[in-house]
């Protein structure tokens, strides 16, 4: 039963979405050990704003960029076509970004998709190569001042507002 084509599809199916989530969440973290997981050493990457080899997006992603102390990548469906040890995957992305311009932080949209190329190596499923497409984006103005709270209502414990680096999923997930 497990061992039928369609069960192998499911599975890499499966592999290529955890892959791609994990990425991610390393991404939003600035995890060097989650993305690199994600990636073939030998992968390219563009992104527009950036292009090159991944250790090259490796050492522009992490730490990040001061002026960005959070980003939040939100995906949508992946269209997934797996060819024997290859596949193609368009993933949605919405991705918030809060930026500091110098005067204020803004809280910026992006929205677009990832065109990956994956291969399976060794029964493993990375990214060979992703690019980025964009399809729209929106400064939503200066970001709220999470010091006073939310809605009016000042945090009773603490602050549980995320961040890049420092946030409580880095206890929850250990």
């Amino acid at each position: 039963m497990t061992d039928t084509p369609e069960m192998a599809e499911i599975i890499a199916h499966h592999r290529i979405k955890t892959c791609i989530v994990a990425l991610a969440r390393g991404e939003d973290r600035r995890d060097a050990g989650i993305i690199s997981g994600c990636f073939w050493p030998d992968a390219s990457v563009n992104f527009g704003i950036f292009t090159g080899s991944f250790d090259e997006y490796l050492a522009w992603v992490v730490p990040g960029a001061d002026s960005i102390p959070v980003t939040l990548h939100t995906l949508g469906q992946s269209l997934i076509q797996v060819q024997g040890e290859t596949a193609v995957v368009e993933t949605h992305v919405t991705a918030y970004h809060r930026i500091d311009f110098g005067e204020a932080e803004h809280d910026v949209i992006l929205v677009g998709r990832y065109l990956d190329q994956m291969a399976r190596r060794g029964g493993v499923w990375r990214i060979a190569k992703r690019t980025m497409l964009y399809d729209w984006t929106r400064d939503l103005g200066v970001s709220v001042d999470w010091s006073q709270g939310l809605m009016g209502m000042p945090f009773l414990r603490g602050n549980p507002v995320g961040r890049a680096n420092g946030d409580p999923s880095e206890v929850f997930f250990g």
